[in-house]
């Protein structure tokens, strides 16, 4: 009786470790990207320079999930970025700096709570050629992103419904005193239909600068849509912004007070190659010289799934002098350039 009833118990343990093992998962994850960047233009001078996450931010990555029942997972992400130039760590030294959040998925959507991405960034990823924070021809040179990431962030995305998705998003601002000073707020919603995709976005920054006491304001609403001929798919955007919104760029960081902006691009797959090119122009509504126009092309060779090597290049033409405020700069994905031309020759590889 005694060896019966072991031999059950023996068999439920492992039954239970079992499913447990089945129920959960955990995924480590990454890219590691460098290549040649060649910026011209700039105030200081022309620069060569070998630079780690040209086409995409070099990192490393922890995600899983928990099966709890009924159709809901925990689940959470941990995500930390660096240079493969030097090895130093990204997003200024912070450990998860590209994400770090935890939530529950069901089958009403996904919420989540940490540091995570802006739903402008995500719905400009999936507009933009050069998926708005890529190579020399990234939109993110000129276009507003809302600073592409949120902290304190509390995010709800809707599951895709008869083609309609969508995120909301709420950045406590976490500031005493004040719940208004530092508060962040993003949506976005979009409609799949075959080849036809459609992004609406908007992004409400309150922030307090470094240094300062001061807190800014800006908006930044986006719609834009993709078509997919099949040979090639382009892409259209526009962008309406007011106040102090955030663009990947350190000499004019915030934009202007009121401009407007347009993307035209295309992106055109065969085989292994991957042509992408686009037009931006920022049209300066506040009479401060800040406009600005850019035209980038790229090309990708993929040698396998995971492995493709990229040259891209990008110009800008701005309205106002260089060295004066609304100097727009060709940055890429892990550097906002210093230069009004650049050129990028790299290598990437994901696992």
């Amino acid at each position: 009786m005694k060896k019966t009833l072991l031999s059950v118990a023996m068999c439920t343990a492992c039954s239970l470790s079992g499913l447990a093992a089945a129920q959960s998962s955990v995924a480590v994850y990454g890219a590691v990207d460098a290549g040649i960047v060649r910026e011209s233009g700039g105030v200081a001078g022309n620069i060569t320079k070998l630079t780690g996450g040209v086409e995409g931010g070099s990192r490393l990555g922890f995600r899983g999930s928990e099966d709890l029942g009924d159709g809901m997972k925990g689940i959470f992400a941990l995500e930390m970025g660096f240079g493969l130039d030097t090895g130093v760590s990204g997003q200024g030294g912070v450990l998860f700096g590209r994400q770090a959040l935890v939530g529950l998925q069901t089958k009403s959507g996904t919420l989540t709570l940490g540091r995570q991405y802006t739903p402008l960034f995500m719905a400009m990823t999936n507009i933009d050629p050069f998926q708005s924070l890529s190579t020399a021809g990234s939109a993110a040179n000129l276009m507003s992103n809302a600073g592409i990431r949120m902290n304190n962030t509390v995010k709800y995305a809707m599951p895709d419904t008869m083609g309609f998705s969508g995120e909301l998003a709420y950045g406590l601002g976490e500031v005493a005193g004040n719940s208004d000073a530092g508060r962040n707020i993003g949506a976005n919603a979009g409609y799949t239909s075959g080849p036809l995709s459609i992004k609406a976005a908007y992004a409400n920054i309150n922030s307090i600068p470094a240094g300062t006491a001061a807190m800014t304001k800006g908006r930044t609403t986006m719609l834009g849509a993709t078509y997919d001929f099949g040979v090639a798919k382009a892409a259209l955007a526009y962008s309406v912004n007011r106040g102090t919104v955030n663009i990947n760029n350190t000499i004019n960081p915030n934009g202007q007070a009121d401009s407007r902006d347009l993307l035209l691009g295309v992106t055109v797959p065969y085989g292994p190659h991957t042509l992408r090119a686009s037009i931006i122009n920022k049209k300066d509504r506040a009479g401060t010289r800040r406009g600005a126009d850019q035209w980038g092309v790229g090309y990708s060779y993929y040698l396998s799934r995971r492995t493709d090597v990229y040259l891209a290049y990008a110009s800008i033409d701005n309205d106002a002098a260089k060295g004066a405020t609304g100097f727009y700069t060709v940055g890429n994905a892990t550097e906002v350039g210093s230069g009004d031309r650049a050129i990028n020759l790299g290598m990437r590889h994901t696992f």
